[in-house]
């Protein structure tokens, strides 16, 4: 799939491979969010008048890595990547390094964060604060107590990591420590496998007081689970990550409770901007975060139209 935004009409009908002076962008995949950070990234470019190429790798390390290589050897001027696997990140980086060409990861944090170089940088929102709002304002809806079930995204996934780990700091804290985890398995950010996972919890007999997702599209699989196994809604709290349309439509229909606004759009923005200033020999923070937002049915109305 590819998608082309051009600065001018003159290049719209040259080949990618002869583009001179755009981005090449390589996102994990087409999810919603993911959709919105596309967006995202061309709008940004567009208002920018910048050449921007997008490939999507279709969850599929070897094809972004070939799609990487692609890019060099077409002499983009940069290189966004949406990483499909946050531990396989290295040998785009090293390719992007060695051809002199800035790379900057948007979204999903890459193993090798900390070694990018001056011309690398990762523009993403901070996931030690995804997890923590969601979970405290779910144990503050509980009482600070109750039994509860968690959904982990992909385990290669940087953000599935730490949003797990924000869970277990939260519930290990005084207010929260009457909070106990009946179980926690992976749906891989998928809507459908979560509500497969929430119907297998429900047969096995677990009766949560609530279900902590890593992102939205789960927590809606096991909303979906729930209320197909005849379960109300109001005796279950559930939580979620992104604050998309849909979960915001839950959430005014009464069945997701909690959500974290993640800036899908602003983090395109961001990553172009890095981009573009990393072209010019323009230093840049090796890390870029754009803030999470808290989202509860006291203030969803702001969010309704921003992802």
């Amino acid at each position: 799939m590819k998608k082309f935004i051009l600065a001018a009409a003159t290049l719209a009908l040259m080949s990618s491979a002869s583009f001179a002076g755009n981005i090449g962008v390589t996102m994990a995949n087409t999810d919603t969010f993911l959709t919105v950070l596309q967006k995202g990234i061309e709008k940004a470019a567009a208002d920018a008048g910048q050449p921007v190429q997008v490939e999507i790798a279709e969850n599929d390390v070897s094809k972004q890595l070939s799609q990487v290589q692609n890019f060099i050897a077409a002499k983009v001027d940069a290189i966004i990547v949406n990483a499909v696997d946050t531990s396989a990140t290295a040998p785009m980086t090293k390719a992007a390094n060695d051809a002199g060409i800035p790379i900057v990861y948007v979204n999903r944090q890459p193993i090798d964060v900390d070694a990018l170089g001056p011309k690398g940088a990762f523009v993403a929102s901070n996931e030690a604060d995804s997890g923590t709002l969601e979970t405290k304002e779910v144990c503050k809806l509980l009482g600070g107590k109750g039994d509860i079930l968690v959904m982990v995204g992909d385990l290669g996934n940087q953000a599935a990591v730490q949003r797990t780990k924000d869970i277990h700091e939260v519930i290990a804290t005084d207010e929260c420590k009457g909070m106990k985890i009946l179980d926690e398995q992976t749906a891989v950010w998928d809507p459908v496998k979560a509500q497969d996972l929430m119907s297998n919890w429900i047969a096995a007999g677990h009766k949560p007081a609530a279900v902590i997702a890593n992102n939205d599209n789960m927590a809606i699989g096991a909303i979906n689970a729930m209320k197909a196994a005849g379960w109300k809604m109001t005796d279950v709290v559930v939580g979620g990550v992104d604050a998309t349309q849909e979960a915001l439509a839950a959430m005014k229909a009464g069945d997701l409770d909690v959500t974290v606004f993640q800036d899908a759009a602003g983090q395109g923005k961001g990553a172009v901007d890095t981009a573009l200033k990393l072209v010019k020999g323009e230093k840049v923070d090796a890390k870029v975060y754009i803030p999470f937002q808290l989202v509860t049915p006291a203030n969803m109305a702001d969010y309704m139209a921003k992802n």
